[in-house]
C-alpha cells in the first residue's frame, strides 16, 4: 500500500457555525463552493492519489471485473409485459452499456419496433439515466425522461411512434429517479399528458398538465404543493380511470384523484392530510382500497367509495395486527392484492374482489428472500407477475396466478462463471442488541468452508433509514468475494420497517443511534460466533446507509478491518442546517430540526462529521458523484479531508470521485461494474487477500 505521493492535505480555512451557545469551527466548509479552484483543486489531487494509491490494484481490478461481467448474460431480454395491444420489453446487446426499449404486437408473428435505444441516446455522453418510460394508451406515442448529468433534474420528450419523429418540445426540469421507473402520466385521449416540475432545493412540487405538440409555456398548472415538507408524485390508476397525485412527507400523505377521461376536470381530495396519517389508495371499480395508519400502528387496509372517499367513510377490510406490517395494495379487476410483512419477511395476500374472501397467500422457497412486484399494468389480468431472489438465487420472473396462487415461472435470469447455487449456503441469524432486541442478519457463503473457525472474511452490508427496507436479493458481482471466501452478509437493522413500524420508529429521531448499536451488535455476534474473524471483518453502507457506518466508524474504530462509505451523508447536523439543500426541509421529522435545541444535540452526538478524533481508523474508501443531488460531494469531501487530519494510524484512506455522475454512480451496466470492481480490489487489499 506504500505510495510515492503523499495523502493530500486539504487547506484549512477555519469557519465558525454557532447554534444554542454551541460554536463548532469547521476547517472545510468553504468545500461546499464548486466554483472555488482550490475545490476542484483538492479533488483532483485526491483522485491522483487513489490512482497512485490503488496501482497495484489494476491487475486484481480487471480480474474482478471480468469475472462479473462474465456473470451477466450480455444478450438477454426482459420477459415481455402486455400493455394494451402490445407486449413491451427491454433487451441487452453483447458488448453495450444501456437497454433497448421495445415492443411487439400480440400478433406471435409480429415484427419487432424498436422504441427507443439508450445507446444511442448516450453517445458522445459520460453519463445517461432513463426515468420513466411509457407509451400513450393507444400506442401512438411515447413519453420519457433523460438525465445527463446524473443530477436527477430531468427532460421530458414526446416521440411519435407511427412516424419515429420526435415533437418539438423539449421540457427541461421534471421529476424523475435513478432509482424508480418515476415518469410522464397519460390521460386517455392519448393527447394530453401530465408531469411534476421540481423547485430550487430539487423538491417535486408543481403538477402541470401539457397537450402534446403544444408550447410548454401554455402548460396549465394544476396544482402547486406549497408545504415544503411534501414531495408531489403522479400516477394513474390500474384499471385506467383516475389520475391521482401522491403528497408525501414523513409522517402525513394525502391523495388527490381526477377523472382520465376529463383531464380537464379539477383535482378532488380523497381524505385531507392530518399530521400523523399516512395513507395511499388504489382504485378498483368505483371504490378506493385504502391502507392507512388510522389507529393502526402497524397500518391496516380500508375502502370507500370514490365519490365519497373521506375518513370517516372507511370501513376495515383488513385490520391492523402486531405481527404483520401492511405495506401497499393492488387492485385487479377480479382480485386485491396485499403486500404485507412478518418476522422480517415479505409476504402477498392474495384475496377476491371484496378484499375479504378467499384470502390466499403466495408461499415462498427460502428462508430470507426478496419479492417484488413486476410490472403488472393490465388490470384485467389473471396473474400478477413479481420478481424473487435471495442472496444465492438468481432473479426469477413468475406469474403468480390469482385464484390460487400457484407458480408459473416465466424466466431464471443465467448467471455465467460457472455459478452453481448449490455450492452455496444461506442462512437467518439474530444477534442481541445492547437494548435486549433481536436483530436479524442474513448471510450467504461458500458451503465448503469451515464457516465457524473465525478466519473467514466478511462484508456485512446495512442501511436502517426512511422506513427503507433492505430485502436480500441477488447480487452476482458479490460473488468474486464469496468465491474467495467472504461471508456476505445484510443486517436488518432498526429503522426500515422489517419487523414492522416500531422497528422504523425506534431507527429515526432520537432512537436513531439504535441502528448504529444494532449494526455494531451485529458485528460482535458474528465475531463472537465465530462466522468471520475480527481481522478481515469490513462493512459498507451507502447514502444514510453511509451514515451508518461512518457513525459506527466513529463510535467503534476498533472494530473493523475495512470500511466502504458509498455517498455518505455524513455531516448531518450542518445539512440540516440548511433548507436550501435538496431534501433537508423533507426530512426534519426524519432526523430532526437543528432549530430545536435537543434535536440539535441529539443530531450532534453521532453526526460522524462531528465526532471524528485523534485516533486509528480502519482502511477506507469513501466515494461521492459530483453532480449528486442527494448527498451533496462536500459532505464525503470533508470528511476525508478531516479524517486525514485526525487519524492517528497508516492505514489506506482513498477517496473516490466520479465527475460525471450523481447519486446512483456510473449509468452504464459495465461502468457500473467497473466502480465495484475498484471497491472490492481495495477490500482484497486491505486484507491482503490474493
Amino acid at each position: 500500500m506504500d505510495s510515492k505521493i503523499n495523502p493530500p492535505i486539504a487547506p484549512k480555512r477555519p469557519h465558525a457555525l454557532s447554534a444554542h451557545g454551541i460554536t463548532r469551527i469547521d476547517n472545510y466548509y468553504w468545500m461546499r463552493d464548486r466554483n472555488d479552484p482550490e475545490t476542484l483543486k483538492y479533488l483532483r489531487a485526491e483522485s491522483a492519489y487513489l490512482e497512485e494509491t490503488l496501482r497495484h490494484t489494476k491487475p486484481t481490478q480487471e480480474i474482478l471485473f471480468s469475472e462479473m461481467k462474465a456473470r451477466i448474460q450480455e444478450t438477454d431480454s426482459t420477459v415481455p409485459e402486455k400493455r394494451g395491444a402490445y407486449f413491451y420489453y427491454e433487451r441487452f446487446e453483447r458488448g453495450k452499456q444501456y437497454p433497448v426499449f421495445c415492443r411487439k404486437k400480440e400478433a406471435p408473428d409480429a415484427p419487432e419496433e424498436i422504441l427507443l435505444d439508450q445507446n444511442q441516446l448516450a453517445e458522445g455522453k459520460s453519463f445517461c439515466s432513463i426515468s420513466g418510460i411509457e407509451a400513450s394508451p393507444d400506442g401512438s406515442k411515447l413519453a420519457y425522461l433523460a438525465d445527463f448529468d446524473g443530477d436527477e433534474i430531468y427532460t421530458l420528450y414526446v416521440k411519435n411512434l407511427m412516424s419515429g419523429e420526435y415533437y418539438l418540445e423539449q421540457i427541461a426540469n421534471v421529476s424523475g429517479s435513478a432509482y424508480e421507473r418515476i415518469g410522464a402520466t397519460w390521460a386517455n385521449d392519448n393527447q394530453t399528458i401530465f408531469y411534476v416540475a421540481l423547485d430550487e432545493a430539487l423538491r417535486p412540487y408543481k403538477l402541470y398538465r401539457h397537450a402534446v405538440g403544444d408550447d410548454p409555456k401554455n402548460d396549465a398548472l394544476i396544482f402547486e404543493e406549497t408545504e415544503e415538507e411534501f414531495s408531489l408524485f403522479c400516477d394513474k390508476s390500474r384499471d385506467g380511470e383516475l389520475i391521482m397525485t401522491y403528497h408525501v412527507s414523513t409522517d402525513a400523505s394525502e391523495v388527490r384523484f381526477l377523472s382520465a377521461n376529463q383531464p380537464s376536470a379539477e383535482l378532488r381530495v380523497l381524505q385531507p392530510r392530518i399530521r400523523g396519517l399516512e395513507y395511499h389508495a388504489a382504485h378498483h371499480h368505483g371504490n378506493f382500497f385504502i391502507v392507512n395508519n388510522d389507529n393502526a400502528k402497524n397500518f391496516k387496509l380500508s375502502v370507500a367509495p370514490d365519490d365519497a372517499p373521506q375518513k370517516e367513510n372507511w370501513r376495515d377490510v383488513v385490520s391492523q395486527r402486531d405481527d404483520v406490517l401492511i405495506e401497499s395494495v393492488g387492485a385487479f379487476e377480479n382480485h386485491i392484492v396485499v403486500y404485507e410483512r412478518k418476522g422480517g419477511l415479505k409476504q402477498i395476500r392474495i384475496s377476491n374482489a371484496d378484499g375479504k374472501s378467499g384470502v390466499r397467500y403466495v408461499q415462498f422457497p427460502e428462508a430470507s428472500y426478496s419479492v417484488q412486484p413486476e410490472g403488472n399494468a393490465e388490470f384485467k389480468s389473471d396473474f400478477l407477475r413479481v420478481k424473487y431472489s435471495s442472496l444465492i438465487t438468481p432473479p426469477t420472473i413468475a406469474d403468480i396466478r390469482l385464484d390460487n396462487a400457484e407458480w408459473d415461472v416465466k424466466k431464471t435470469d443465467a448467471v455465467g462463471g460457472n455459478f452453481d447455487k448449490e455450492r452455496f449456503a444461506l442462512e437467518r441469524l439474530y444477534a442481541v442488541a445492547s437494548d435486549g432486541t433481536k436483530i436479524p442478519l442474513t448471510i450467504a457463503y461458500r458451503k465448503d468452508m469451515q464457516k465457524k473457525d473465525g478466519t473467514n472474511p466478511a462484508l456485512m452490508y446495512g442501511y436502517g433509514a426512511y422506513g427503507a427496507t433492505i430485502d436480500p436479493f441477488f447480487d452476482s458481482n458479490r460473488f468474486s468475494l464469496i468465491e474467495r471466501g467472504f461471508v456476505y452478509v445484510v443486517a436488518h437493522i432498526r429503522g426500515g420497517y422489517d419487523m414492522g413500524r416500531d422497528w422504523y420508529d425506534q431507527g429515526k429521531m432520537e432512537n436513531k443511534r439504535n441502528s448504529f448499536t444494532d449494526f455494531i451488535a451485529c458485528a460482535e455476534h458474528l465475531i463472537k460466533e465465530g462466522y468471520v474473524a475480527k481481522d478481515k471483518f469490513a462493512v459498507q453502507g451507502a447514502s444514510a446507509g453511509g451514515l451508518l457506518v461512518g457513525a459506527c466508524l466513529t463510535m467503534r474504530p476498533d472494530l473493523f478491518k475495512a470500511v466502504i462509505a458509498k455517498v455518505p451523508f455524513v455531516d448531518v447536523v450542518t445539512t440540516m442546517s440548511d433548507p436550501s439543500i435538496p431534501l433537508t426541509t423533507q426530512e426534519y421529522a426524519q432526523w430532526g430540526n437543528p432549530a430545536d435545541k435537543a434535536q440539535f444535540e441529539y443530531m450532534l452526538s453521532y453526526s460522524p462529521y462531528d465526532n471524528i478524533r485523534a485516533t486509528d481508523y480502519p482502511n477506507l474508501l469513501i466515494t461521492t458523484g459530483m453532480n449528486d443531488p442527494r448527498v451533496a460531494f462536500w459532505e464525503p469531501a470533508k470528511f476525508v479531508a478531516k479524517l486525514r487530519e485526525m487519524k492517528t494510524n497508516n492505514r489506506l484512506l482513498v477517496f473516490y470521485v466520479n465527475y460525471d455522475s450523481g447519486h446512483a454512480g456510473a449509468s452504464g451496466r459495465f461502468d457500473f461494474i467497473r466502480e465495484i470492481a475498484l471497491d472490492y480490489a481495495f477490500l482484497l487489499d486491505s486484507m491482503e487477500i490474493e
